[in-house]
């Protein structure tokens, strides 16, 4: 880990070097102090944000600056006030990364701690990295139990995953599929891990692939996609739904809007209960929210405090959940009818209860594929689910130690 963290300082470094020119900018105190905010959002968001971020003028001008590769040019410029920005908008399992680095700003030294209370627990979760909050959470996103009205009603909906069985057993045939998801793509297969009690990666960033709880859950889950596809990617589980031929699915709300189009009635329900442990599929669940650079906190600290102040309104995080699918953060934005009637936000909020934050430490980045190799093993190879965990966990060891 020390070896990462010191080359990408290194990096932030030379790009100081090449860009500051060896001045460091003060903002003009006699005019409107600027803040620059990164991001990779939607223009659906970005309309919102814009309309609210405008009411800060004229003594603050808020630019809003699109990254596509946001995460890893926020690693080059590190803290360089005349390249980085002073705040960004993005998910939080990149906390970990940045907050190594010594780039961020704890949120509890710019809002009261207060605050913070009228959050949902596991937002407030997500945003801490070592016992310090560094983001202020907006919205959030969990995968949901997503079914065709045509094939199966409100009524029939499993509630259990052994129920859910018994519907696959009956439905699969001539095409059709009771469920299908992605059944060897990490994000996915992570919810039945998590309701076995196992985990990808604990919260100290210590893998768990060879655990009692995580190889049950592996042993359990085969039995379901022995009756799925063999490749399921996003784009077969899209295409399977849209054109009718799967039951149901696990899948994020991102994937609503396509199948509505294609004139299918769509349902979406909690997440059915494992028997064996009682406990429902538990997916990771995203927090989307503001962090805010040092540099920024410390040299523009009342414009940083007035844009997170204006993002601490419920009337903004309703607008922002709703334009991009997703769930609000905060507890009272629940009381709201424009919430409360939202099918799908409130099945987000049911089956965030449950929801695990995706771990935000810089071990994670090293799980992807390492979990994805031991999913394919398992559930395309038909290889010995304890053997394959063990050589998985292994390999997950030996690149956690190279980061060191």
């Amino acid at each position: 880990m020390k070896k990462i963290i010191s080359l990408i300082l290194l990096i932030v470094l030379v790009a100081g070097m090449q860009t500051g020119c060896g001045s460091t900018p003060q903002p003009d105190a006699s005019g409107p102090i600027t803040i620059t905010i990164w991001h990779d959002k939607e223009e659906a968001v970005v309309t919102v944000l814009q309309k609210y971020l405008d009411t800060l003028e004229p003594e603050i001008q808020v630019v809003l600056e699109n990254k596509s590769n946001l995460t890893e040019a926020l690693k080059m410029v590190g803290n360089n006030p005349s390249a980085a920005p002073d705040m960004y908008f993005f998910a939080h399992d990149k906390i970990g990364v940045y907050a190594e680095m010594g780039i961020l700003a704890p949120i509890t030294d710019l809002i009261p701690e207060e605050e913070l209370s009228l959050y949902m627990e596991n937002t407030i979760v997500a945003a801490t990295y070592k016992e310090t909050i560094y983001q202020l959470p907006i919205y959030y996103e969990t995968l949901l139990f997503i079914y065709n009205r045509l094939y199966m009603s409100d009524e029939v909906v499993p509630k259990t995953t052994e129920e859910l069985y018994a519907y696959m057993e009956e439905k699969t045939r001539g095409g059709h599929y009771g469920f299908v998801e992605q059944h060897s793509t990490p994000y996915y297969a992570a919810g039945w891990i998590n309701g076995y009690g196992g985990s990808i990666l604990d919260a100290d960033g210590e893998p768990k692939l060879n655990s009692e709880e995580t190889i049950e859950a592996l042993t359990y889950h085969k039995k379901f996609v022995d009756l799925m596809p063999g490749e399921t990617e996003y784009a077969t589980v899209n295409t399977l739904f849209r054109e009718g031929m799967a039951h149901s699915t696990i899948a994020g709300p991102w994937l609503i809007p396509t199948i509505r189009d294609a004139g299918i009635d769509v349902g979406v329900a909690a997440m059915p209960i494992i028997d064996d442990t009682e406990l429902p599929i538990s997916p990771y669940m995203g927090v989307q929210g503001i962090q805010v650079l040092k540099y920024a906190a410390e040299n523009k600290t009342e414009a940083v405090k007035s844009v997170l102040t204006l993002f601490l309104q419920e009337e903004i995080q309703v607008e922002l959940a709703l334009a991009s699918g997703c769930a609000p953060a905060k507890e009272a934005c629940y009381e709201l009818d424009s919430i409360m009637s939202d099918e799908v936000v409130m099945a987000m909020k049911e089956t965030a209860e449950h929801a695990i934050p995706m771990p935000n430490v810089p071990e994670l980045d090293v799980m992807w594929t390492v979990v994805g190799n031991l999913l394919t093993d398992i559930n395309m190879r038909g290889e010995d689910v304890s053997e394959s965990a063990t050589k998985a966990q292994n390999e997950a060891l030996q690149l956690i130690e190279n980061m060191q």
